[in-house]
């Protein structure tokens, strides 16, 4: 690119503001680097063609500029193959780098307010706390509120994020070289060898292939999600909590609470198979193995760390007789270490750990040569030798030894334990179903349990799973999807008994419908052993419904009065600690009802189970299986749980991240605290804050979401599942068909061997209107319903009560401002041009005619309803940031578009094949949140 390439971009868009002159800078300096990197490889005759592109699609964007759009047209339409993929991957490679700059940006304005000692933002633990207390809450009700406390955020595997790991590491080396150039003073000669590695960085990032040459496996995906706990979680998790220790300290002194282990991160990677053949119970095992792998390796590179800091002489200090014994016990006392018992503790430490990841079957690369010793039968015993430790060092005022390294590691193996992160199983209904029918049949001869009413079926499930006797027998064959399901399950049952039951907890059902799904799960779970029946049975999983569709949300609540009126479930659910969890799905029922009617429905949902489980007295957990697009829950974390229903979080809830949102979020260390700070603040002031005023206003804010999501629904199921043709639209204009060899993934694109848009997984359906710049999953129905409401009673004015609905409710600011996100993210011009691929004219007009007219209604009816004249008003940043990036996602739609055209008329050379991948590839990156 220019050596200005962008910068100029930043100016003219308002960006003049001194604040942001290291941003400009940053942009300018990369921008130069990618276009010396280019003109160097590919030749000053593609750098010209490039900066050519770039210069019209900046026209084209800032000043609607016809001539320049045909001017666009003329030079993409003509490119050559291999012209075309230097285009892309110059364009691409841009906002790759410009996202480097933003977010090391974000950090630097950060730093730079808490330095002023500016009042903390919304999302910071800080004030949360502080408003905690200001409100009386005293520290017993803060200690309660920790010890029942879950924050959890779900890592999942979901294929939005099109990144290989070899550019991610690119991006994290001249992500570090960046902050080096911000935080430190360098001399010349540094700055130069800065400047070097930096243009090195590049270099590779520019010859390095974008995309994988072949599909993800599971394996891939397990190593993948494994680098966010090397890169933020283990360090940063117990940063969280050190922060909450020190503040609760200084404004309570000795009456500071104690702070239990409640933020904790967890995994589907590697155990969820709904919809996956790929995850066996061997990639299980194997998940949870290298999940152990990780965690000791951190551990016994930590107490190494420390331990050869500890050269403490017996005869300068007095340690407790617990530290003297557990320094005798170690089984290596060198004669330098003879008077310092500290180092001789954490060498026993580090000898326990070696031996029990040798327990655990595991190769970890030893830092220091021990005898042979007894493992540790759990991580408790690990975190009370460190308590032992830490005890010792404040009893001769070694305080500030404590509070340092050794505090972070106590808490880390508090949190992460020798599992690393609890995985979820998760499968289908319906495989359950057809595996538990199978049971039946060769058990007990009884082959008509598909047959049978729901009642029925519950009959025969509660006089099972009460009963010892078991129904699958070693002496019979059995079809191959029952053998895999019991395979797995018995996997289970021996990942719980190596590593712990911490280390699989939950088992997740897709596509709840009833009472009978549950129980089903629960019979399979006896079958091997992690069901314990009789007169007071135990349950060694916690059986996780999911509610997905929107008939589905609306009958949850009724399922799970059903399911509590049975007296063996509550013995079951007692054995769990009375908690049950509920699992609600915004993708599937997204997809399902269309934006406006998913959210409604979900609070709803959450409403009508906080009164069922009150009835019950049953504790609820709410897990939330959100995606990184609005379309899918997307959006600010923070506002997302303040907007939930009252008395619906309590303390406790778990979220799924997902696709390029992990990366996006966790990759940074600092980005990546700032998040986990934020799910935890949110879940703080949303359990202990009132709710009074949205109480006051429910009943009518209630009855105007229940009229606005009944048209918002019939309009979206009119366009989506009742337009003829409807499918065809979609199909050829969006790449949903070429999303699927792009191998990003290991998960086929729909749950069935259909082309049917109910049998399409929601992350396609959602990523491939992404990419078409149509957004359509984000606010489709929402202005025809507003419209419909407005409009039907001239008398009252409903605008000011919607207005009314906006400024005092959490959940109308949410739903709004997401949807205010993804129409700013919308390109009706762009998208008008992939509706041009639809190759029957009558239904290009027809369907892409609506789409058109709802999104204008959409954004006429948000800025009546939010006062605002233009959108994103009210976060310039983002605004400033898509204005910004524009101009470099166009000539990759524009070039995807024309590509596509070729691709369908025939031209299946590899070449353009490669290249529509990359600009899937370059406009996702562009995007950040795109699936």
């Amino acid at each position: 690119m220019n050596a200005d390439a962008g910068v100029s971009d930043y100016a003219d868009n308002n960006v003049g503001e001194e604040k942001d002159k290291p941003l400009r800078e940053d942009i300018r300096m990369l921008g130069r680097m990618l276009g010396d990197t280019l003109r160097e490889h590919e030749g000053e005759a593609t750098f010209e063609l490039v900066e050519t592109i770039r210069q019209t699609a900046v026209r084209f964007r800032r000043e609607k500029d016809p001539k320049a759009r045909q001017e666009l047209d003329e030079i993409l339409n003509r490119l050559s193959n291999k012209a075309t993929i230097a285009v892309v991957r110059a364009f691409s490679y841009f906002s790759l780098l410009s996202n480097i700059a933003e977010d090391l940006h974000h950090n630097r304005r950060r730093r730079a307010h808490l330095r002023q000692g500016s009042s903390p933002q919304p999302g910071s633990v800080t004030l949360a706390l502080e408003r905690v207390l200001a409100r009386g809450i005293d520290s017993a009700t803060l200690g309660n509120f920790f010890a029942k406390a879950m924050v959890s955020p779900v890592l999942t595997a979901h294929p939005t994020e099109v990144q290989r790991r070899s550019i991610l590491d690119c991006q994290l080396t001249i992500q570090r070289l960046l902050q080096e150039r911000d935080r430190i003073q360098l001399t010349p000669n540094e700055m130069r060898h800065n400047e070097e590695a930096m243009r090195a960085a590049i270099q590779i990032l520019w010859q390095t292939r974008m995309l994988r040459s072949v599909r993800l496996t599971v394996h891939d995906e397990i190593e993948n999600g494994l680098i966010y706990y090397s890169y933020t979680f283990l360090s940063q998790v117990p940063y969280v909590y050190a922060k909450i220790e020190d503040l609760l300290e200084r404004r309570l002194g000795k009456d500071a609470p104690r702070v239990a282990s409640f933020l904790r991160i967890g995994s589907w990677i590697g155990s969820d198979r709904d919809g996956n053949p790929f995850v066996t119970h061997q990639v299980m095992l194997h998940a949870a193995e290298r999940h152990a792998a990780l965690v000791l390796d951190f551990y016994m590179d930590e107490i190494s760390k420390i331990g050869q800091n500890m050269s403490l002489a017996e005869r300068l200090i007095s340690v407790s007789d617990e530290l003297e014994q557990l320094a005798a016990s170690s089984p290596d006392i060198p004669a330098s270490r003879i008077d310092e018992p500290y180092r001789r503790a954490f060498l026993g430490m580090y000898a326990r750990l070696a031996a029990t990841s040798q327990r655990f079957g595991l190769t970890v690369v030893q830092r220091l040569q021990v005898s042979p010793t007894e493992p540790y039968a759990d991580s408790a015993e690990f975190v009370h030798d460190l308590d032992i430790v830490i005890n010792s060092l404040k009893q001769h005022r070694s305080h500030w030894l404590a509070k340092g390294a050794l505090r972070k590691l106590r808490r880390a193996a508090d949190v992460f334990g020798f599992h690393l992160a609890p995985l979820d199983m998760r499968q289908h209904s319906q495989v359950h179903e057809q595996v538990v029918a199978e049971l039946f049949a060769k058990g007990t001869h009884q082959d008509n349990y598909l047959e049978l009413t729901d009642a029925e079926r519950i009959e025969w499930l509660l006089a099972e799973i009460s009963s010892l006797r078991l129904l699958h027998s070693p002496y019979l064959s059995y079809t191959d999807t029952v053998q895999s399901e019991l395979r797995i399950l018995h996997m289970a049952a021996e990942i719980q008994r190596r590593f712990g039951h911490a280390a699989l907890p939950n088992y997740i059902i897709s596509m709840t419908t009833s009472v009978a799904d549950v129980l089903e799960v629960a019979l399979l779970l006896k079958e091997v052993g992690l069901l314990h029946a009789g007169e007071s049975p135990q349950l060694g999983l916690n059986i996780i419904p999911l509610f997905e569709t929107i008939e589905d949300l609306r009958s949850c609540s009724k399922i799970m009065d059903e399911l509590f009126s049975l007296p063996y479930y509550r013995k079951l659910l007692n054995s769990r600690g009375n908690v049950q969890e509920v699992m609600l799905g915004y993708s599937d029922s997204n997809k399902d009802g269309g934006f406006l009617t998913s959210n409604w429905e979900i609070y709803k949902a959450e409403i009508e189970l906080t009164k069922v489980f009150a009835r019950h007295n049953v504790e609820l957990r709410l897990f939330h299986g959100r995606g990184g697009t609005v379309g899918r829950g997307g959006g600010p974390s923070y506002q997302a749980i303040m907007a939930q229903p009252p008395k619906s979080v309590n303390g406790q809830i778990r979220l799924t991240e997902q696709g390029e949102v992990v990366a996006s979020k966790y990759t940074d260390p600092e980005i990546g605290r700032r998040n986990l700070e934020t799910l935890v603040a949110a879940t703080i002031e949303a359990t202990l804050l009132s709710h009074d005023a949205i109480q006051e206003n429910a009943p009518r804010y209630y009855q105007v979401m229940e009229t606005l999501s009944s048209h918002a629904f019939a309009i979206y199921r009119d366009l989506v599942y009742e337009t003829p043709g409807f499918k065809q639209f979609f199909q050829e204009a969006t790449p949903i068909r070429e999303i699927a060899g792009l191998h990003i993934g290991s998960r086929p694109s729909s749950r069935k061997p259909s082309d049917k848009i109910e049998d399409l997984r929601a992350i396609p359906w959602v990523f491939s209107w992404s990419l078409n710049r149509t957004m359509l999953p984000g606010w489709f129905g929402f202005g025809s319903a507003v419209e419909e409401f407005v409009q039907r009673d001239q008398q009252n004015d409903r605008l000011a009560l919607l207005q009314e609905m906006y400024l005092k409710w959490p959940f109308m600011q949410a739903l709004l401002s997401n949807m205010d996100m993804v129409l700013a993210k919308t390109d009706m011009g762009i998208a008008s041009r992939y509706a041009e691929l639809v190759t029957d004219t009558a239904l290009r007009d027809e369907v892409f005619g609506r789409i058109h007219a709802e999104w204008e209604r959409s954004v006429k009816w948000l800025f009546a309803i939010t006062g605002h004249k233009e959108l994103l008003q009210e976060n310039p940043t983002l605004s400033r940031s898509i204005r910004i990036r524009s101009p470099y996602i166009d000539p990759l739609n524009h070039l995807q578009i024309e590509l596509l055209r070729r691709y369908r008329a025939g031209d299946d050379v590899e070449q353009v094949h490669r290249s529509i991948h990359l600009t899937i590839n370059g406009v996702a990156a562009g995007l950040r949140n795109s699936g």
